[in-house]
């Protein structure tokens, strides 16, 4: 499974609109509002919320990835949105957010979760690929920047 497998042009936001560290998670887990894969989503929002209060996942560099893993899902699931706007996050740097990566796991895939979360920590851990993101317009740009990047990466 590949990052790309996880996004589309439905689950990215080239402008989030929120302010708050819970604003931006919220609105991106709303993405999901109609997805079949969702079987109940308050309980998808209230386990991405309290992983985020055992650690900010904020980790640095101007980019979060906040995730949580339940049994409200039957799949993996993800979401990316940017905003052009500081969002305080709490980060592990002191530093800003500015791209956001939300990843949300079933309870009986820990694996492929966690390989996900390592995939997605090393491609933003690129300046390079970070600074595209942040200059992409459309969820268009964003897609094609993900594929481009993930093209050095096999298979999770």
């Amino acid at each position: 499974m590949k990052v790309l497998d996880l996004l589309n042009k439905d689950s990215i936001v080239a402008d989030l609109q929120g302010q708050t560290k819970e604003e931006v998670i919220n609105e991106l887990i709303n993405l999901f509002k109609n997805d079949s894969r969702v079987i109940e989503l308050e309980k998808v929002r209230d386990a991405v919320l309290e992983r985020e209060k055992i650690m900010s996942t904020g980790v640095g560099k101007g980019f979060a990835i906040p995730h949580g893993k339940t049994n409200a899902v039957n799949d993996i699931l993800a979401a990316f949105g940017k905003t052009t706007r500081p969002i305080e996050y709490d980060s592990l740097d002191g530093h800003p957010v500015y791209l956001v990566f939300l990843l949300v796991g079933k309870d009986n895939l820990v694996s492929k979760h966690i390989k996900l979360l390592s995939r997605i920590s090393r491609m933003m851990n690129k300046d390079e690929f970070r600074e595209k993101l942040i200059k992409a317009k459309t969820s268009d740009e964003i897609l094609e920047i993900f594929k481009k990047e993930e093209e050095n990466y096999f298979e999770v």
